[in-house]
């Protein structure tokens, strides 16, 4: 395999799919060397085929605002890869949402579920739906709607989607409501990231945080280095973000920043609980302002304008909104303000210069397909629970997340240590996930 070639002509293809070309060229020069070990991956074609998607849905979705005015939007459904088991992956409504990013959150989500474990393919889904500024009634209408369109094209034992930036609990209850009417036969498997009293998994909401914090723990202890008494710098104040903020505080860590799109929020003495709880009211909103938790708590915090988290000093850094938020220049001032540890826990959340610098200069950093897994992992425990028509017990899922974390680092560790003992996560994340769907697909046959 030589990456060039293949990246020249997948561009030549898919020509502006900036995210997409990304994410596959971080891949493809990370497992180059692994892959050419094996020439029976190169007579089947493995990486021409795993770098593009099964199938990709698109389709209208039309819903009616609270002044009656008809609106029109797109939905996508992006179905990756199987060889592993039935499409799995989020849908993200955001206006920014486009085909490339939705490719890329699915090739990442392919890998990222072979790390887990368990039996689940890639997928990603989603429309440039806006929610921010809607009410209740706008975002039931657009759910239904948009479910209207999906149904035909997921089920538990097919595809399986679950929420993701902009898609909570509140949206997940709308599409699994439509979903249900549509198809008159209760598949509590069909959606994941329910609600409690509907087949809802305890502790999944918190999950993606609580995955990430395990394997941050991990990657520390591995380094010699304990997260007690360390600062963590956040983005975000999300579900993920409120999750890795309320895990952070139980392992003895500060978190001293968390950021949104209008500035960042500095709090010296650490977050406390009150404030995490506050971040669920600041997500359900639909405000999108992290100033609203300084104007809630003033003597305890405060808001600069325009300002990213990676401005306040810190020990360790984790991304948590979006992909591509933190670029070079963030990362080098990171690392001006003490911070010597990053782990994604945004999908790609980390620009290829930010990774670069990071890693030239010694700086811990992990990848999002490794660090977020505890997300969809937490979703997989889900679907078992659902097949079993029970419900597991808190200390259960938190321990089946804890181990599946574990795991994931050791394969990380296992593929990405290199000769003068470092361990290049990056590397080691790519080539598992890559090795399991590989010689998965290979021994299925040319499909």
């Amino acid at each position: 395999m030589k990456v060039q070639t293949i990246m020249s002509q997948l561009a030549a293809k898919h020509p502006g799919e900036a995210e997409y070309l990304q994410a596959v060229q971080e891949v493809l020069e990370s497992i180059e060397e692994v892959y050419n070990q094996h020439p029976e991956f190169e007579q089947a074609k493995i990486v021409e085929r795993m770098v593009e998607p099964d199938r990709i849905f698109t389709f209208r979705v039309t819903w009616i605002d609270d002044q009656g005015e008809v609106q029109t939007n797109l939905g996508y459904r992006v179905q990756f890869n199987s060889a592993i088991g039935p499409y799995k992956g989020g849908l993200r409504f955001h206006r920014a949402v486009t085909p490339s990013m939705l490719k890329f959150l699915g090739f990442e989500q392919t890998f990222k579920n072979a790390l887990t474990t368990l039996p689940m393919g890639g997928a990603k889904g989603g429309s440039d739906f806006d929610p921010v500024g809607k009410s209740d009634a706008e975002i039931m209408r657009f759910c239904q709607a948009f479910m209207l369109e999906l149904w035909r094209c997921i089920g538990p034992d097919q595809d399986i989607p679950a929420g993701d930036v902009g898609v909570g609990g509140r949206e997940i209850g709308f599409l699994n409501g439509m979903y249900q009417k549509l198809a008159r036969e209760y598949h509590t498997g069909v959606l994941t990231g329910k609600g409690m009293t509907w087949g809802g998994s305890i502790l999944r909401p918190e999950a993606t945080g609580y995955g990430a914090l395990y394997f941050t723990q991990h990657l520390l202890h591995k380094a010699g280095k304990d997260i007690k008494g360390k600062k963590l710098s956040i983005s975000g104040f999300g579900n993920v973000a409120w999750g890795a903020a309320k895990k952070a505080i139980e392992l003895g860590a500060k978190v001293v920043a968390i950021s949104g799109p209008d500035g960042v929020v500095a709090i010296p003495n650490g977050i406390t609980p009150e404030m995490i709880d506050y971040m669920l009211v600041m997500r359900a909103s639909n405000r999108n302002k992290v100033q609203d938790m300084a104007d809630k708590f003033p003597s305890l915090c405060s808001f600069t304008e325009g300002k990213k988290a990676w401005s306040v000093p810190c020990d360790i850094a984790l991304p948590c909104a979006f992909q591509n938020e933190l670029s070079e220049e963030d990362a080098k001032e990171l690392k001006a303000n003490g911070c010597w540890c990053c782990c994604e826990v945004s999908n790609m959340g980390c620009q290829p210069g930010a990774i670069h610098f990071f890693q030239s200069n010694k700086i811990l950093f992990a990848p999002g397909k490794a660090v977020n897994a505890g997300g969809v992992a937490t979703s997989g425990l889900e679907m078992t629970q659902n097949a079993e028509h029970l419900s597991w017990k808190a200390e259960e899922v938190d321990d089946r997340l804890h181990h599946i974390m574990e795991s994931i680092h050791e394969q990380c560790v296992r593929y990405g240590t290199q000769p003068d003992g470092s361990i290049d996560y990056v590397k080691g994340a790519n080539i598992a996930g890559f090795m399991k769907v590989a010689t998965a697909m290979l021994e299925q046959g040319i499909i």
